[in-house]
């Protein structure tokens, strides 16, 4: 019998080895920290062999920034960023202001913003790294929902100030409440009342500054 082909440098990669790679690393980096992870825990957690883990990512830096990319992407993908025309602006802004404190908020994201303000991290410029497939998409894309907003004349927003208002909406939505939560104060974000009045606050301000008089 003729042996099995294996995986050359012109063949996809296996998908499914990826995926339980980077959930792998996700648990661990969280659970662990990242000088306290190696690949080999990794490659064993995933049930894969080292040679895989390094074929797919190369380095234990890049395994780490798209393990939190992909945390973002699922978090918040595109289809949270549709423009919806026929929904009312408010009520459009909030649904993105939901799914984006939601993820923010989560202990996953509450630990993994803790790890990447390590000096650890700060030294191996993972933050600038991560922010390419993190925040950054996210900003880009709720840009293009506003430009589409801004055509159809629900907001009143000048093209050169459109990533500084999509990067405006994010930082009113963390606000004080997810510092302290980064902080570990006062039980913050649990309270759903005060949480759903920081959201209308946020988005009502945004609002004031940008919609369509």
């Amino acid at each position: 019998m003729p042996e099995k082909a294996t995986a050359g440098p012109g063949r996809p990669k296996d998908l499914a080895k990826r995926a339980a790679i980077l959930e792998a690393a996700e648990r661990m980096f969280l659970q662990q920290g990242y000088e306290g992870v190696s690949m080999d825990q990794i490659a064993a957690e995933a049930g894969v062999s080292k040679l895989t883990v390094y074929s797919h990512f190369g380095d234990k830096d890049t395994l780490f920034t798209e393990a939190a990319a992909r945390y973002c992407e699922q978090q918040m993908p595109d289809s949270v960023f549709e423009p919806s025309p026929s929904t009312p602006l408010r009520q459009r802004l909030l649904e993105v202001a939901e799914a984006f404190f939601t993820m923010v908020s989560s202990p996953e994201a509450v630990a993994g913003h803790r790890l990447l303000c390590t000096p650890q991290m700060v030294e191996k410029r993972l933050p600038q790294r991560f922010w390419k497939g993190g925040p950054e998409r996210v900003q880009s894309a709720f840009a293009t929902l506003l430009r589409r907003r801004i055509e159809t004349g629900d907001l009143d927003i000048d093209e050169a100030l459109v990533p500084t208002a999509a990067a405006q909406f994010f930082v009113l939505l963390k606000g004080d409440l997810h510092q302290r939560m980064v902080f570990d104060c006062d039980e913050a974000g649990n309270c759903a009342a005060q949480r759903r009045a920081h959201l209308d606050a946020s988005v009502d301000m945004f609002l004031r500054a940008y919609g369509r008089r």
